[in-house]
């Protein structure tokens, strides 16, 4: 036990010094290059004409439809020999990895789109409100709401997907940890990377989730509507109960009855 200890304490400042940046830096590139591309093609197959939702359907299957690995050995090893470009080996991650989960976000706002209620979009048209007013005021901020949840998980992913980076000659984390275990041992050093890994997805989903319940306070949604609901409710409870124990109204909930005098005869 006290070898893993002494193992897993060297891993990890070693590991949080030379592979912990090349992954942030693939996961942040990718998540924004990620958020774009999903965008774009969301909107593009929800809003745009037949011809551009082929187009955009067929992108989206592409990358849907193909290996994460395959789509990062084209970028970084075919493309500089059919153009000439060559990418490096951080661009060609950030690359593969936003165009791959891009394609996979595209349906989640394409699906947020869908689910806005058809009134809002009826609405929208009968005031002749130009698309970009439509869709900044009216709409995106619904569909925002909706699609958050989705995108927490294709970060969480995503973070995962930095994993396979190191075929491209990155010295990530998983590359960085798999070059560690011949000194430290095979334990200490993918333990090491787990709980890194972790970190990571929790801070991120931490940070997606406060964005989500942000979005759905500002629509009235969620478990803020819910609890606000409560209070009210609550509210309304304890002034009925005040005002019934009062006035005695039909018996009260705040009086008690006189059993005896109920028994008492009428006067004639």
């Amino acid at each position: 036990m006290s070898e893993f200890l002494e193992g897993l304490t060297t891993a990890l400042p070693r590991l949080l010094e030379e592979g912990l940046q090349a992954t942030l830096i693939s996961f942040a590139g990718g998540a924004v290059l990620m958020v774009i591309v999903a965008v774009l093609l969301g909107v593009a197959g929800h809003q745009g004409p037949g011809w551009l939702q082929v187009i955009s359907r067929v992108i989206v299957e592409f990358f849907r439809g193909t290996s994460l690995v395959v789509q990062l050995f084209f970028i970084f090893y075919a493309i500089p020999t059919l153009t000439g470009v060559d990418l490096g080996s951080t661009w060609a991650a950030i690359v593969g990895l936003g165009l791959n989960y891009g394609a996979y976000g595209a349906e989640v706002v394409r699906g947020s789109l869908n689910a806005v209620p058809k009134g809002q979009w009826e609405t929208t048209t009968a005031l002749s409100m130009p698309w970009t007013t439509k869709m900044r005021r009216v709409i995106w901020p619904q569909a925002w709401a909706l699609m958050l949840p989705g995108f927490n998980n294709l970060t969480v992913m995503l973070i995962k997907g930095t994993a396979v980076v190191g075929l491209v000659l990155l010295s990530d984390l998983t590359f960085e940890s798999d070059q560690l275990r011949r000194q430290v041992g095979t334990w200490p050093a993918f333990v090491a990377v787990l709980l890194i890994y972790y970190v990571i997805a929790l801070v991120v989903s931490t940070i997606m989730r406060l964005m989500e319940r942000r979005a759905q306070r500002k629509l009235g949604l969620g478990d803020y509507a819910i609890r606000q609901a409560r209070k009210d409710a609550d509210q309304v409870l304890a002034g009925a109960v005040a005002a019934d124990g009062s006035t005695g109204v039909g018996g009260g909930l705040g009086t008690k009855r006189d059993p005896d005098r109920d028994r008492e005869e009428p006067d004639n």
